[in-house]
């Protein structure tokens, strides 16, 4: 077992999250449009999926708009 089996081991054990979804989501991220409404829906199903908490349409809508229309702030301190 490598390291990075190591790593991915840990956080499944601590998130139920598998190395196979955790990677799945990063090449989404990586790979695609983050302008695409498409694209977006499924980061954001994955996430609400990976993290238990249900995001709703209007929900979901609010965060596409923002993201596409680059109103997400870059500085953290701004998005609390």
């Amino acid at each position: 077992m490598n390291l990075s089996d190591s790593f991915f081991n840990k956080v499944e054990k601590r998130t139920k999250v598998d190395k196979n979804t955790i990677l799945d989501l990063a090449t989404k991220l990586q790979n695609g449009n983050m302008k695409d409404e498409n694209t977006l829906r499924e980061v954001i199903d994955t996430l609400s999926k990976m993290t238990g908490k249900k995001i709703s349409k209007e929900q979901s809508d609010k965060i596409i708009s923002k993201v596409v229309n680059d109103k997400v702030p870059n500085n953290i301190d701004k998005m609390f």
